[in-house]
C-alpha cells in the first residue's frame, strides 16, 4: 500500500499574497465587517425597541439580520486575521466548524427569504385575513423551521465533506473553508460527495425559489387587478426591498454551487464568494432601511430619544 499522511490542518491561500495589499485589504474588510455588525445588530435592536415594528415582516427581517451576522462572522474575522498577521493556517476542527456555521446560516437565510415572500403574499393578496394567517405561532413555527433546516443541512454537508480523506495537499485555494476547494483536495472518490452537494443544495434552492416565485406571481396578479395607482405603488414598494435581497442572494449562490466542478474557476469563485459571504450581509440592512419609511421613522425616533436622554443627564 502507498504511504500517505492524513491532513490535520489546512493552509488558506487567501485572496492575494501581495504584501503591499495586505493592510489596505485588512482596512477594507474591517470597514465592511464593522458596517455589517452595526447594520444587522442595529436592525435587530431597532425592531426590538420599537413596538410599531413588532409585526411578522419585521420579525422575519430581524431573523434575516441575525443570519447575515452569523454567516458573515463565520468567514470574515479569519480573513482579516490572515491579512493582518499573515497566519493562514486553520486546524482541521476549526475548518469543519467554520464550514458548518457558514452553511447553516446561509441555508437559514435561504428559507427566511422564502418565508418573507409568503408573508408578503398574505399581506398583499389576503389583507383581510392577514392577522389570522400570520399569527405569532405561525411566524414562530416558520422561523424555527428555517433554523432546523439550516442546521440539518449544515450537518449533512459537513459530514459529507469531512468524511473524505485529505492526503494530497493541505493548501486550500480559497479564503475560507468552502465545499468546492475542499473537494478539490480530497484523495477519496468524491463523486458521491459532489452529487450529494448538488442534490441537497438543489433541493433547498429549488424549494425556496418555488415558494418565492409562486408568492410573487400571485402578488403581481393581485396588483394588476388593483384599480388604484396608489394601491399598486404601495404594494410594489413593500416588495421591492425583498426582491432586491432575493436577487443578490440567489444569483451568487446559484453561480457558486449549482455548476459542475469542472466549470469551477477558483479565481472567479473567490470574487463571487467575497460578494455573497462578506458584501451581501452588509448590503441587506441598507436595502431594507433605505427603502422603508417605517424603519427610517423608527430610527429617527430612537435617535431622538437617545439625544433627549443624554441631554437630560447632562
Amino acid at each position: 500500500m502507498e504511504n500517505s499522511t492524513e491532513v490535520t490542518e489546512f493552509i488558506l491561500v487567501g485572496l492575494t499574497d501581495d504584501p503591499e495589499l495586505q493592510i489596505p485589504l485588512f482596512v477594507f474588510f474591517l470597514f465592511i465587517y464593522l458596517f455589517t455588525l452595526v447594520g444587522n445588530l442595529g436592525m435587530i435592536g431597532l425592531i426590538l425597541l420599537d413596538s410599531h415594528l413588532h409585526t411578522p415582516m419585521y420579525f422575519f427581517l430581524s431573523n434575516l439580520s441575525l443570519a447575515d451576522f452569523g454567516y458573515s462572522s463565520a468567514a470574515t474575522p479569519k480573513v482579516m486575521a490572515g491579512f493582518l498577521t499573515g497566519d493562514k493556517i486553520m486546524s482541521y476542527a476549526a475548518c469543519a466548524t467554520q464550514f458548518f456555521f457558514f452553511v447553516a446560516f446561509i441555508t437559514v437565510e435561504s428559507y427566511l427569504l422564502a418565508s418573507m415572500a409568503y408573508d408578503r403574499y398574505a399581506a398583499v393578496c389576503k389583507p383581510l385575513h392577514y392577522t389570522r394567517t400570520m399569527t405569532t405561532n405561525v411566524c414562530a413555527c416558520l422561523a424555527t423551521g428555517c433554523y432546523v433546516c439550516g442546521f440539518l443541512n449544515a450537518s449533512i454537508h459537513t459530514g459529507n465533506t469531512f468524511r473524505l480523506s485529505f492526503c494530497r495537499s493541505n493548501v486550500v485555494d480559497h479564503f475560507f473553508c468552502d465545499a468546492p476547494p475542499l473537494l478539490a483536495l480530497s484523495c477519496s472518490d468524491n463523486h458521491i460527495s459532489e452529487m450529494v452537494i448538488f442534490f441537497v443544495v438543489g433541493f433547498n434552492v429549488l424549494f425556496s425559489i418555488l415558494v418565492i416565485l409562486i408568492s410573487y406571481l400571485l402578488i403581481f396578479i393581485t396588483i394588476l387587478k388593483m384599480h388604484s395607482p396608489e394601491g399598486r405603488q404601495k404594494s410594489f414598494s413593500t416588495c421591492a426591498s425583498h426582491l432586491t435581497a432575493v436577487s443578490m442572494f440567489y444569483g451568487t449562490g446559484i453561480f457558486m454551487y449549482l455548476q459542475p466542478s469542472s466549470s469551477h474557476s477558483m479565481g472567479t469563485d473567490k470574487m463571487v464568494s467575497v460578494f455573497y459571504a462578506i458584501v451581501i450581509p452588509m448590503l441587506n440592512p441598507l436595502v431594507y432601511s433605505m427603502r422603508n419609511k417605517e424603519v427610517k421613522s423608527a430610527f429617527k425616533k430612537t435617535v431622538g430619544k437617545a439625544k433627549s436622554s443624554i441631554g437630560f443627564k447632562f
